[in-house]
């Protein structure tokens, strides 16, 4: 075999052979792990060739491929054009319903992630919004004032809002929080409408619910972006004032979380005035406020049989706003969900006519119904549900450190035990985290993007962390969660959980379907064009998106192993101190996730949609990222505060721990033909000697539970916005009052069990040690006085209701009448003016 004759050429054979064969193979890891351009590594491979004296013909055959793969019109004609055709084949088809949807909204972070390489320098600067003046002097004001006429036990047991609630969202136009000015609402901030929902949540659900659903996907949202000049001016002011009560009617018995299979039907037809008319049918379920409503929306599939518009016969999903005295118009029965007495209601639509002009944007909106709802969508997903979720989770940490603290068990408050601890730990940490992507989401939204994937983590992971957090507050509290009545404060939330679980996409839909699903081609930086360019015989288009999917791949795989031999070290930090660290973490994590999200593409194809336990697994994955650097956001905008470190590092450790399930589960899953064993068993193996994080040691969960039970700055911010009733007689206010000053007392308690350790006391009980300790001078007098005073306030904390058996069995009969109850109340018949 003939080589190169080259000065040298003996000596790289001997002992600097070595060297050269190192350097090359330096330049080959920095170029993967940087993501050189494909001349860059042409010229690379070419001087490894002529530096190891490669055969002429090599030489020249590598030389001839380099050509034809960096002149682009050439690779497109030879090379692309043939990949294109295959892929043609093997492509999954997108309907025009999954185009809208894929294409409704824009992409934000959630393509860094996606990336493998996340500039987090740049994601640090994204808007972390506050309220303005003005906002705030509503919180303080309308909202405050509305919280204190409300009281839970009262609602859920009486089965309505009392007139003073409605009153008084009419007068200060709760109904009109996203209604611009100009319109007679208030314009406010996705920040604002968001506080207002969390602290009412706080106070009660059912008035939380309430307001939310008129400021999100209904009617004001849709006339707001698609309606007519003409229709804003006549809905939105009354809309405002709640002159006219919204709902929105999209789901249907067997079209829920699949809004795309409704069968609610329009039909287009020229009336006897020579106008265009819709004749509508409808069977519609769980549609919020509906039997009280007085502007009904409506999602339906329209169809112009004798084609009118000339747009043939099937004009698509429309969207339509209906005056519920309309003829043919049915509402009035309700729903009971879980005895959570907001108005969730049935209604029907039997050959209901309407003028084409009430279809939301006139004629230019027909067909058009699909792609609002998705755009709204959005949007309204990562700010109703995130807010009410966290306004009831601020709560339950408020109310279970304050009880944890209280209650007595052996001698000791109970949060001091470490069974308690962890679940304490939990509802701590997920606050910190919850509270952190929920506002660094509504940063993105009020920026003035709707992004879908990132409002989908938002709900999801909100509503579950949600479900947790609850779930250990009645764990802790235990007899006194089960015991209803007005001193509990857990129990209506607890029933009312499963509620967010379900609306706005079903959790187990949302994190199988759309956070992976829609994100795969959403976020990922070619797949989308490739599948584009594709269907649209594009070549060049694909020719520029497939190779530089390719060079996107191999920069990944490259980066994904040295992150990882590295443990994500060779990652920049875009800030120092304690947190620096993890940033490197997500690096990694983002690399790994980005070549296995590729891998099980190119392996499954347009299977992958149904292997979704797989995409689950890449959606926590994706979600626990996106969760992790909203902490690491928060943590930089709030200034760095050492003493909410705890908080930090507890919520970032549960993140990673739970990438680490994601990626051990796509390992232990994913079928590559041919390589499944090396995904199971080496890689599996690695990863399990190798994981991102473990979780929180214990001497974190108790530094975290300990934080949240002692009264200071960290724990107020934990819970900030939430109401907190001024009196006493009020369970929150008790509880925290009995806190306070059980904290108070803590160093004398201190000092009492100090004098018995030493032998200078003996060991009783109740107020007679309390006498002692102050007869020998263990304790002051103002300190006994504070004893004394704990002790009481904590017998007042730890009562639960009780019942006299003719007042259990009038309280059971309440309860049977009301689930028995499908018509109007009183008070929904007066609203309406029936």
């Amino acid at each position: 075999m003939e080589g190169l004759n080259i000065p040298g050429y003996g000596m790289l054979l001997g002992s600097h052979f070595w060297y050269a064969a190192g350097a090359i193979l330096f330049l080959v890891l920095a170029f993967g792990y940087k993501g050189a351009r494909l001349w860059l590594w042409s010229l690379l491979g070419l001087v490894a060739l002529v530096g190891l004296a490669a055969p002429l013909w090599l030489i020249g055959a590598t030389v001839a491929v380099a050509l034809i793969f960096n002149i682009k019109p050439v690779r497109a004609a030879l090379v692309s054009s043939v990949v294109m055709k295959v892929m043609k084949k093997i492509l999954p088809h997108i309907s025009e319903t999954e185009r809208t949807a894929l294409e409704a909204g824009v992409v934000w972070v959630e393509k860094d992630l996606f990336s493998g390489r996340p500039d987090f320098k740049t994601l640090l600067n994204e808007p972390y919004p506050e309220l303005t003046p003005e906002e705030k002097a509503f919180m303080d004001g309308p909202v405050e004032r509305l919280c204190e006429i409300l009281n839970d036990w009262d609602v859920v047991e009486k089965r309505e809002l009392p007139k003073e609630f409605w009153d008084m969202i009419r007068k200060e136009k709760f109904f009109g929080m996203i209604i611009p000015k100009e319109y007679g609402g208030l314009g406010f901030s996705a920040l604002a409408h968001a506080q207002v929902i969390s602290k009412v949540t706080s106070r009660c659900g059912t008035a939380a619910v309430t307001i939310m659903v008129p400021n999100s996907l209904g009617p004001a949202e849709l006339l707001i972006h698609y309606g007519t000049e003409a229709q804003k001016k006549n809905y939105l002011p009354k809309l405002a004032t709640a002159e006219e009560i919204p709902c929105f009617a999209l789901t249907e018995p067997q079209a829920g979380s699949d809004a795309g299979a409704i069968e609610s039907s329009g039909v287009l037809f020229k009336g006897p005035d020579g106008k265009l008319h819709i004749r509508l049918n409808w069977n519609k379920r769980w549609i919020t406020l509906a039997a009280i409503s007085t502007t009904l929306g409506l999602a339906f599939k329209l169809r112009d049989p004798e084609n009118l518009l000339g747009r043939g016969e099937d004009l698509g999903i429309t969207a339509a706003l209906i005056p519920s005295k309309t003829p043919g118009v049915v509402i009035g029965r309700r729903h009971d969900p879980l005895g959570i007495p907001f108005y969730n209601c049935p209604t029907q639509g039997h050959d209901v006519v309407i003028p084409v002009d009430q279809v939301v944007g006139g004629l230019e909106g027909v067909g058009r119904g699909w792609k609002m709802l998705m755009e709204c969508l959005a949007a309204g997903r990562g700010i109703s549900l995130p807010s009410q979720s966290a306004g009831g989770a601020k709560l339950v940490a408020r109310v279970i450190s304050a009880h944890a603290s209280i209650r007595k068990q052996f001698g000791l408050p109970i949060g001091k035990f470490e069974g308690i601890e962890e679940p304490l730990a939990r509802i701590a940490g997920f606050n910190y985290a919850m509270e952190a992507m929920r506002r660094f989401t509504l940063g993105g939204l009020d920026k003035g993007i709707k992004p879908p994937v990132i409002t989908a983590i938002a709900k999801y992971n909100a509503t579950e962390l949600g479900r947790k957090i609850i779930n250990d507050g009645m764990d802790i509290m235990g007899g006194a969660a089960i015991s209803r009545g007005p001193r509990n404060t857990l129990a209506n939330m607890y029933w009312a959980t499963p509620i967010g679980i379900t609306v706005e996409g079903a959790n187990i839909l949302t994190r199988t379907l759309i956070i992976f699903g829609q994100g795969a081609l959403r976020a990922h930086p070619y797949a989308y064009k490739e599948v584009a360019a594709a269907e649209a015989n594009d070549l060049k288009g694909f020719d520029d998106a497939f190779w530089s999917h390719i060079g996107h791949v191999v920069n990944n795989l490259f980066r994904s192993v040295l992150l990882s031999l590295t443990r994500g070290r060779l990652a920049a930090r875009p800030v120092s101190g304690p947190t620096a660290r993890y940033y490197q973490k997500l690096s990694w994590a983002s690399a790994s996730f980005a070549i296995l999200a590729d891998i099980a593409m190119a392996a499954l194809g347009g299977a992958l949609k149904q292997k979704e336990t797989i995409t689950g697994r890449f959606a926590d994955i994706l979600s626990w990222m996106y969760i992790g650097f909203s902490v690491l956001r928060r943590y930089e905008a709030e200034g760095r505060r050492k003493e909410d470190l705890p908080f930090v590092h507890y919520s970032m450790k549960y993140a990673f721990q739970q990438m680490q399930i994601g990626f051990d589960g796509i390992f232990a899953n994913l079928g590559v033909p041919g390589l499944r064993w090396f995904f199971k068993g080496p890689l599996l193996g690695w990863s399990s000697v190798n994981s991102l994080e473990a979780g929180a040691s214990d001497k974190l969960v108790h530094e975290v539970a300990q934080l949240l039970q002692t009264d200071g700055p960290a724990r107020e911010r934990l819970t900030e916005g939430i109401y907190m009733p001024k009196s006493t007689d009020e369970a929150v206010a008790r509880l925290e009052h009995a806190f306070k000053v059980i904290k108070s007392s803590e160093l004398s308690e201190r000092k009492i069990r100090k004098a018995i350790a030493e032998g200078r006391m003996e060991k009783k009980k109740g107020a007679v040690l309390y006498d002692e300790a102050l007869a020998k001078q263990v304790i002051s007098d103002d300190e006994y006085k504070n004893l004394k005073l704990a002790n009481e306030v904590r017998w007042q904390a730890i009562q639960v209701d009780d019942f006299s058996e003719e007042e259990f069995k009038k309280h059971s009969g309440k309860l049977e009448a009301a689930h028995a109850q499908v018509t109007l109340t009183p008070a929904a018949k007066k609203l309406v003016g029936v």
